[in-house]
Parts: C-alpha cells; sequence; structure tokens
C-alpha cells in the first residue's frame, strides 16, 4: 500500500477505535466469566466469577457511554464505505442495537442482582445503590431477560464481525481497515 493511499483511506479516530476494542475485549471477558461459572465447582468460585462478570458488565456500560461520547465529538464520522440504502439502513439499525444492548443488559444485570437480594459495587470499592427491591418474581424476570439479551448481544456480534469481513474479503472497501487498531490515526 502506497504512503499516499494510506494517507487518504477514512480512518475512525484513535479513541473511538481503542473504546471499540477495549469493549469486544470486555465483552468477550463478560462471557468467558460467566460460562466458566456454569462449571465451576465451589460456592467460593462462582462467587468470586459473577462478581468479576458484573465488574466486567459494569466496565462494558462505562465504555459505552465513552463510545457515546466519542461518537457525539466525532460527528459525522467519515464514509468509509458506500452501499445500498438498504445494507446502509441495516447497518445503522445493527449497530444502534448493539449500543442499546450494551448499555441495558449491565442495567438490568444489576437489577437482577439487587431483585435477588446482592448488593452491586465496583470492584468492591464504591457500592452502588439499588435498582430494585428484593423481589424473587422480578428477578426471575430479569434473569430470563438478561439470557435472552445476552443471546441477541451474542448474534448481533456475529452478526457484526461477519459484516466486517464480508466487507474486507468480498467487497474490499476499508470498514475492516478503519476500526484497525494497527493503523487507526487520529481525526484532525
Amino acid at each position: 500500500m502506497s504512503i499516499l493511499h494510506a494517507a487518504s483511506e477514512p480512518r475512525r479516530p484513535r479513541a473511538l477505535v481503542l473504546a471499540h476494542w477495549l469493549t469486544a475485549l470486555i465483552l468477550a471477558l463478560a462471557a468467558g466469566l460467566i460460562l466458566a461459572r456454569e462449571s465451576a465447582e465451589g460456592r467460593a468460585l462462582r462467587s468470586l466469577l459473577l462478581n468479576l462478570h458484573r465488574n466486567a458488565g459494569l466496565l462494558a456500560a462505562g465504555l459505552m457511554l465513552l463510545r457515546l461520547a466519542l461518537r457525539w465529538r466525532y460527528h459525522p464520522l467519515p464514509v468509509v464505505a458506500q452501499g445500498a440504502l438498504p445494507a446502509r439502513l441495516a447497518a445503522s439499525a445493527v449497530h444502534l442495537l448493539l449500543y442499546l444492548l450494551l448499555l441495558a443488559l449491565p442495567l438490568v444485570g444489576w437489577a437482577l442482582s439487587n431483585a435477588h437480594g446482592h448488593d452491586v459495587s465496583l470492584f468492591g470499592l464504591v457500592q452502588l445503590p439499588a435498582l430494585v427491591e428484593k423481589d424473587e418474581d422480578l428477578g426471575d424476570l430479569l434473569e430470563d431477560a438478561h439470557f435472552w439479551g445476552a443471546c441477541a448481544l451474542g448474534g448481533l456480534v456475529l452478526l457484526h464481525a461477519g459484516a466486517a469481513l464480508w466487507h474486507h474479503w468480498v467487497l474490499k472497501d476499508e470498514v475492516l481497515r478503519a476500526m484497525s487498531p494497527r493503523s487507526s490515526r487520529s481525526r484532525a
């Protein structure tokens, strides 16, 4: 790739790229922790894994708030790929749903913990207020909502990653490179 070509490629701002990949890492961690909990033996280990999962969820929510602030700061982002209107609308819908779920799931998880009578803290340093009172029936509903929301999020993440790979390998445009950690450049 020539220097002239590299300089003209649209890139996402470095902070937005970093927040994107940190979110992906935190999501993988949260999923891994809760899956590890399912096969873990011993109450103490299961409790530790659940608390780490809660903290990962809270970090994901914090990163989403940061990402929203960055999106507002750098709006509008440069166009990376042209496409038909239905494809652009589908991409926007997936991004909107990803953002909504990444904000809602930690809140549902927080409320779920409270409904089952558990306090939530951020790494044991900051006690968070209860979102709901203890209510086992509500807790069961929130548990279902959290599970199915996580399934939907997982599906959307796979769709999102698949679309990025489709753009890269089939359409051969700059969508994936624009979010690449190695090649991101700060926006002037």
